[in-house]
């Protein structure tokens, strides 16, 4: 309808393979401003400097405080947003990529647990009954979860379908 062809460059961010402690504290103290600025009142932990995901270091930072389920939000939504929102700030900040992890009070380690646990009963549902298996829509990081609890299980694979917000993991048997 008369539109040019786009041109597009894309240049991709740097990352830091380990951060250091003055980038970490650049993080800290944007997470702790938003927190602020939302008017909760909150302690920012460092949680684990050496945590390391697919050889770069993250960082992990636990949010206490009393009263916190706001920040969690309906099914983690919220945290999610906020982790999000916190990565973008400080990727800006600093002129690089850094996986940050926000928790809240331990919720996504107690929901890792959870979604490992459902994951292996359900695979030993479908590898004995023989049939599919569709979970409801999940965070990606909810479904990285059970992607990885499945990866070695045997007799049982595992798929997301979907789009957008209604995409969810299939487990299949092999």
């Amino acid at each position: 309808m008369g539109g040019e062809p786009a041109v597009v460059r894309v240049e991709p961010l740097a990352s830091l393979s380990q951060p250091d402690s003055q980038v970490i504290e650049v993080a800290k103290g944007v997470l702790e401003t938003l927190l602020g600025k939302i008017g909760v009142a909150a302690t920012v932990v460092i949680q684990d400097k050496s945590k390391v995901e697919s050889g770069v270091s993250q960082i992990v930072f636990d949010i206490k405080g009393e009263d916190l389920g706001i920040l969690i939000g309906r099914r983690g939504h919220t945290l999610a947003c906020l982790q999000f929102i916190l990565r973008l700030i400080v990727g800006h900040q600093i002129g690089v990529w850094l996986p940050i992890v926000v928790d809240v009070e331990g919720y996504k380690a107690r929901c890792s647990e959870r979604l490992r646990a459902l994951a292996q009963r359900l695979a030993e549902r479908v590898r004995v009954g023989g049939v599919p298996f569709s979970l409801e829509p999940m965070l990606p990081y909810e479904r990285r979860i059970i992607h990885i609890a499945l990866a070695d299980y045997p007799g049982v694979t595992t798929e997301s379908i979907g789009e957008g917000n209604a995409r969810k993991v299939v487990i299949y048997p092999k």
